[in-house]
């Protein structure tokens, strides 16, 4: 049986890689494309929306749901990637330790 004081060591620690981890995706931007890079945009690790850019061969007055449909595809874009990078530091701040399926952190 585990001694209470090493487990709430252990816990400690978990906790603070986790703040570190946090803290490190909220200064991680990650940019997402559609149409070829048409359109652009970056967000962080709280999915925050940080830029856009649009490339003018995509904006067509007369089609702007055309344009609107690009930003949302290259925003779900960039929050995959940001999903990736977040479950990778997560498995490294949990040091080896799964979750339960379905439960993700940070929560």
């Amino acid at each position: 049986m585990m001694n209470m004081g090493k487990m709430m060591k252990q816990v400690q620690d978990m906790q603070s890689k986790m703040n570190l981890m946090q803290e490190k995706l909220n200064n991680t931007h990650i940019t997402g494309d559609a149409g070829g890079e048409l359109v652009r945009v970056t967000i962080n690790g709280k999915y925050e929306l940080l830029g856009v850019s649009i490339n003018p061969k995509a904006v067509d007055p007369d089609d702007l749901e055309m344009l609107e449909a690009l930003i949302v595809a290259a925003y779900n874009d960039a929050k995959g990637r940001i999903d990736k990078v977040i479950e990778e530091e997560t498995g490294k701040a949990m040091g080896g330790l799964s979750l339960p399926p379905g439960l993700k952190l940070p929560f």
